[in-house]
Order: structure tokens, then C-alpha cells, then sequence
């Protein structure tokens, strides 16, 4: 009987398969992201080393001696005071103690000052706030803090913000109207994050993390683009971190540019390129996890789309890694064994900069 080794699916349920079944997988994975964005399949070194990776049998695996890489936190706070339904651990704390625990217990090479939301819009209310609260935590950090946030330019949309829903007005076929509310949006956008970026960085913030770019679609992308632009203008010295929201950025709109490039259908290693031109210093892909699928054909796959944008990124690359995107389970609290496995596929062989 053949050995069989201890994976996942792609929402996290056991499963076992032969190594002849994973080289399957991961060869699988790989053609389907080098079908989608027309970039290179793995070659047989590759898919061999996240075989191995994958076979390990530890619970938890690491990166060889030398080839450690910095870990980024989005939020990493809210894993401290937050309940478990957003994967936190509900101790009670401040979002001040939350990120010392992660600077001193935890190792966190750098951290963000984020507020409950997690937008932009919402942080226009409470900025004097939030600026008092960027001061503090100044006060007491050494390690890089920045402010982070999501463009989530869905909630300049009918109900909740000013533009009518694009996607209201494209089912009554009103297909200019949309995209002229998507822009407007866009503008709308570009302006709150510009306005709270300027008050959090007076505050003494080292920089921002536009995360999880264009989940709203091309417009969102865009707005958070020129928002990258017009703050590299601004401050010259601060540190920008934009992370998407997915492998493909959705054509809402279709048509719209940033300094000539239409934004719809661009994969990771054509939007890497884009965020550098903006004015971006680090980039992170997110690759979105298959749930039907196994670890290792999603890891396969997620490996494919990030080591093209890799070889072809003018800036460094720190990985989106969590709760179903860059080959791990779509699950609230992921296990060990399948972070480390895929974290550590995506140092050693997809060469990232960061995680």
C-alpha cells in the first residue's frame, strides 16, 4: 500500500494522498495560474521542493537557517482583543497592549495602528482619535508603525455613502451611469484616504497599509492608486504597503486607467509594476484559495501567480498569507501545519521578500 501524507483541503479538512497524488496537485495548480495570467509553469525543481515541503511530516515546519524573511501584520491588535469569530482570542486589552505583546512577546518585525472597521470612510469621525491614539503608540514602540485600512470603496455606495450602486444601474442596463458613479466614488475615495493619511502621518506615523486593494473592483484599485501618488508627492520618506484583495482585479467598470493601463484583468505580475510606478514600497499579492481543492493544488497554484510577480516586481514582495489566500485554507483560524507548509514554499521557492 502506498504511503499516504497528512494535507488539507481548501477549507481545511484532512485529507491524505499518495506523493505521486500531490505532484499531481501541485502540477495541476501551477497550469491553471499559468493558463489564467499567461505567465510560467512551475518547472519540475519547483513542483519537486513543494512536494518535499508539503511531505515534511512535523506539525510545523520553517524556513532553512538564512533564508528568514520579515513578517508584515495587518491588524495583528485585533488577534489580541478580538473575538474569535475575527480569529482573535477576546483578551481583554488595548490596542496599544495588544501591539507591545506582538513587539515584545511575539517578534513582530513591524505593526499597524488600525481602527475596529478597518476602513478609510469610517476613520473621518473619529481621526482626532485616532491621531491622539497614533501619538501614544509612538510613544511607546521602537518597531515600525504604520496606519492601515481598506479602501472598501463599497461604502461610498447607496445605502451607506453618496454615489449610486454600480451594480444596481448596470441591471437597468444604465451602463455609463455606473461607471460615471464608479469614478465618482473613486475620486471620493482617493480624497479621505489622502486627507487621513496626511493627519496620521503629523501624528508621527512611519507610513500606511492600503490593504486588501480593489475589492470594490477596478475603481477601487484606482483610487487607491492615485491616493499612493499623491502621497509619495506629499511625504517622500513614508512607507506604503498595498495589498490586494485577489489574484485578478474585477472589471466593474472595464474601462478604467491608471497613466494609461487599464486596471480590469491585470494579474499579480502586472499590477506589481503598477504599484511600484505609483509609488508603492512593497507589494503583496493575494492569491484566492480554492475550497474544492487541495492544499497542495492551491499551494501550487498560489506559488505560480506570486514567483512570476516576483521576477517581475520593481519593488519587494511580502505575500498575503491567512485565512484563504497564498495557498492556505479559507478557514477563520488556519491550522500550523498548513501556514507553515505553504509560508515556507513561498520563501524557499517563490522567492518573497516578506510574508
Amino acid at each position: 500500500m502506498a504511503k499516504e501524507y497528512a494535507l488539507r483541503m481548501g477549507d481545511g479538512k484532512r485529507v491524505h494522498l499518495t506523493k505521486e497524488q500531490i505532484y499531481e496537485d501541485v502540477m495541476a495548480g501551477s497550469e491553471d495560474a499559468a493558463d489564467l495570467a499567461d505567465v510560467p509553469v512551475l518547472d519540475s525543481n519547483d513542483v519537486d521542493e513543494i512536494v518535499e515541503i508539503l511531505m515534511i511530516p512535523g506539525r510545523m515546519v520553517g524556513v532553512e537557517s538564512g533564508r528568514e524573511v520579515p513578517v508584515t501584520h495587518d491588524i495583528g491588535t485585533l488577534r489580541i482583543d478580538g473575538d474569535q469569530g475575527n480569529s482573535g482570542v477576546g483578551i481583554p486589552s488595548s490596542r496599544l497592549i495588544g501591539m507591545m505583546m506582538h513587539e515584545r512577546a511575539f517578534g513582530a518585525d513591524s505593526m499597524e495602528l488600525g481602527h475596529i472597521d478597518y476602513s478609510f470612510k469610517p476613520v473621518k469621525p473619529v481621526i482626532a482619535q485616532e491621531m491622539q491614539s497614533m501619538e501614544v503608540v509612538q510613544q511607546n514602540m521602537i518597531v515600525p508603525v504604520v496606519y492601515g485600512a481598506m479602501p472598501n470603496m463599497g461604502l461610498y455606495y447607496r445605502p451607506d455613502g453618496p454615489f449610486d450602486n454600480p451594480g444596481d444601474l448596470m441591471k437597468a442596463f444604465k451602463i455609463k451611469e455606473a461607471q460615471q458613479a464608479t469614478e465618482d466614488a473613486a475620486d471620493h475615495l482617493t480624497r479621505d484616504m489622502v486627507w487621513i493619511m496626511q493627519k496620521m502621518m503629523k501624528s508621527g506615523s512611519d507610513g500606511v497599509n492600503f490593504d486588501t486593494c480593489g475589492a470594490a473592483g477596478d475603481g477601487d484599485l484606482y483610487g487607491t492608486l492615485r491616493a499612493v501618488e499623491a502621497l509619495r508627492k506629499e511625504f517622500p520618506e513614508m512607507y506604503i504597503e498595498t495589498g490586494m484583495a485577489g489574484e485578478m482585479v474585477l472589471g466593474l467598470h472595464g474601462e478604467i486607467a491608471y497613466d494609461g493601463q487599464v486596471l480590469a484583468g491585470l494579474w499579480p505580475h502586472q499590477q506589481a509594476k503598477l504599484m511600484a510606478k505609483a509609488g508603492s514600497n512593497i507589494y503583496g499579492p493575494a492569491i484566492n484559495t480554492n475550497t474544492a481543492q487541495t492544499s497542495a493544488w492551491n499551494l501550487g497554484r498560489a506559488v505560480t501567480f506570486v514567483k512570476a510577480a516576483v521576477e517581475e516586481s520593481p519593488i519587494p514582495i511580502h505575500v498575503n498569507m491567512g485565512m484563504g489566500v497564498g495557498g492556505i485554507p479559507m478557514f477563520e483560524t488556519p491550522t500550523i501545519d498548513a501556514v507553515s507548509h505553504a509560508s515556507k514554499a513561498m520563501v524557499e521557492v517563490a522567492g518573497v521578500d516578506g510574508i
